[in-house]
């Protein structure tokens, strides 16, 4: 697996092909936004239809990040589900293969604005978790120091060798981490949004995610940047 090493608040970090966030001196994978039972809740409603297979693809991912880290622990980062009570609701093949991927392993589930409320899953249930210099939560606080959050979905759009792509991508600067959605079929927002371009100071890295993630600086201008 082709992955990325970096340093922030003077801890060594990995950012994984799909997004997740590999600590490996805690021994800890760190995922956002997984938003399982998104493709359920759209049909129930008469949204937009997604192929079903969004939370299995997800679950995939996650079993893959696991096997290649050998992570004892998990931390989700907020809306691991799409909306209150889908961990109850989804199939049983999809409960039970989480399950089975929880077996041994401390997790924890952090509140997000989808899924504010405890899960009836096993594991922890945080409003926010702080793991020496690192603290996590699901949405950016006003004055962070050493904070990884996830939330607003980012993702960059590049030219790279006469193409443009836009890609997931981690946002970092020297206060703050923002993780990409680790979840299929998620959407984002663009890194030179306004919403984004407030939060990151003037020095912020964006690494994207893909076959081989990349690091360069964030991009925050409306067309590709070069």
């Amino acid at each position: 697996m082709n992955t990325l090493e970096f340093t922030f608040s003077g801890e060594a970090l990995t950012a994984l092909p799909s997004g997740g966030l590999y600590w490996a001196d805690a021994d800890l994978l760190v995922v956002s936004d997984l938003h399982l039972g998104k493709s359920a809740r759209l049909s129930a409603v008469g949204g937009a239809q997604l192929p079903p297979y969004e939370t299995r693809a997800t679950l995939d991912r996650l079993n893959a990040d696991l096997a290649w880290t050998g992570a004892t622990e998990v931390l989700c980062l907020g809306d691991s589900f799409d909306a209150p009570g889908l961990d109850q609701c989804l199939p049983e093949d999809d409960l039970l293969w989480l399950t089975r991927l929880q077996a041994g392993r401390r997790w924890t589930w952090m509140e997000g604005n989808h899924d504010p409320g405890p899960v009836a899953l096993g594991g922890a249930h945080r409003a926010d978790l702080t793991r020496g210099p690192l603290t996590f939560r699901h949405i950016a606080a006003a004055a962070p120091r050493g904070e990884v959050s996830g939330h607003y979905h980012p993702k960059a759009r590049v030219r790279l060798r006469g193409t443009t792509l836009s890609r997931p991508c981690f946002l970092m600067d020297a206060q703050r981490l923002i993780l990409p959605a680790y979840g299929t079929y998620t959407g984002g927002l663009f890194s030179h949004d306004a919403a984004l371009c407030a939060l990151m100071g003037p020095e912020a890295q964006a690494i994207l995610t893909g076959p081989r993630p990349m690091a360069m600086p964030m991009p925050r201008a409306g067309r590709a940047s070069a």
